[in-house]
């Protein structure tokens, strides 16, 4: 991690600690939706994420960030948060991992205008939309999204989780939830010191949440 994320995240699993949450991984919930993006000629273009947090992770980010209003933030008062959620994620390819045809496909940094961060019912929404390097276009598409170290957990919103737009005709999707944990896995993981990331047990992609489309 970069230092400023290890060292929030450090933060955040001292309060959970005292607070009795901190057992064992994972530390932060992530509740995602995401929208393809297609280009006129059928090309996927780039994926637009929008992900909210657990309140308690919420809570503890919004130390010491002031507000005009009380328990209220707009978008600019949290600019420089989402700058270091954005800046942070990028070394872990941002969770988002993409194959065409059973080709990885590169994905590149959000542009400066196509992310921030929201604030409603005591949860954080970071936005956020991930250019392919290059526009694609393929028979199957599969997007994972998934954290190796099993730190983070992702799962899905219970509605509208997958969003297509300029779908191209002839082209599906369906998405996947990832297993449950075996009670050996939660009883692996359980060992592992909570200031600590699963760093040994290539897990993560055993429960990535899975978007795949077909395309005639």
């Amino acid at each position: 991690m970069t230092n400023l994320l290890l060292n929030f995240v450090r933060g955040l699993i001292v309060l959970l600690a005292l607070t009795g949450v901190a057992q064992a991984h994972p530390h932060v919930w992530i509740t995602f939706k995401s929208e393809l993006l297609y280009a006129p000629d059928g090309t996927l273009t780039g994926i637009r994420h929008a992900w909210s947090f657990d309140d308690m992770f919420s809570a503890f980010a919004l130390q010491g960030i002031q507000s005009k209003e009380k328990g209220k933030f707009t978008r600019e008062e949290l600019a420089a948060l989402a700058e270091v959620n954005v800046s942070s994620l990028k070394e872990f390819g941002y969770f988002t991992f993409v194959t065409a045809d059973g080709k990885k496909i590169e994905l590149t940094d959000p542009a400066k205008n196509e992310y921030w961060l929201d604030f409603s019912n005591s949860v954080l929404t970071l936005n956020f939309t991930l250019p392919l390097k290059e526009p694609v276009k393929a028979k199957e598409l599969a997007i994972e999204v998934y954290d190796p170290s099993i730190f983070i957990d992702f799962a899905f919103a219970k509605t509208d989780a997958v969003k297509f737009v300029n779908k191209p005709e002839g082209c599906g999707g369906t998405f996947e939830l990832p297993r449950e944990l075996t009670f050996q896995e939660q009883k692996a993981l359980a060992q592992i010191p909570a200031d600590q990331q699963n760093t040994t047990m290539a897990w993560g992609a055993q429960f990535a949440n899975k978007i795949k489309v077909t395309c005639k």
